[in-house]
């Protein structure tokens, strides 16, 4: 029997590996969306901590404090808002991963359904000769059996 073989294995191929490498990238994206998001809470935990201690200190420490906490708080608004920014932009690039991976999906799922098709239809074929092939061989078998019975009868009578 033939070894089957599908002229497009070389695309399905091909595709997998599309599908492995949007798959390493999304979970590289994955990756540096956690770690933003690690980094806002770190951020807005750290100016939760330092309002909670400017509340607990006397009115009189306080506004000394406060102006300073103020100063140095427009500048971690600057790098919150910046975070935000970069997961906002991380969570939309993660989507269009997504989508691509599902279609790269999809693509190679009815590529492996033609292949399926096609091998199907292969062995089908191949049945189809091997049992043509077994029938002519019987056939020819049997006509020698005939043909040697016919010989040797004409032998015993002569």
């Amino acid at each position: 029997m033939k070894r089957f073989k599908w002229r497009l294995e070389r695309v399905l191929d091909i595709r997998k590996k599309e599908e492995e490498v949007k798959r390493a990238e999304l979970l590289g994206i994955t990756e540096r969306l956690a770690q933003r998001r690690t980094q806002l809470l770190i951020k807005n935990r750290a100016l939760k901590i330092q309002l909670d201690k400017l509340k607990k200190q006397d009115s009189s420490e306080r506004i000394g404090n406060q102006e300073l906490f103020l100063k140095f708080s427009a500048n971690d608004n600057k790098i919150i808002n910046r975070l935000k920014k970069e997961i906002n932009e991380l969570k939309k690039l993660q989507q269009e991963k997504i989508a691509e991976i599902l279609k790269i999906k999809q693509y190679r799922e009815g590529l492996e359904k033609l292949r399926e098709e096609a091998k199907t239809e292969f062995i089908n074929n191949q049945e189809k000769i091997d049992q043509k092939n077994a029938d002519e061989m019987s056939g020819i078998s049997f006509a020698r059996k005939i043909m040697s019975g016919n010989s040797e009868r004409a032998l015993s009578e002569a």
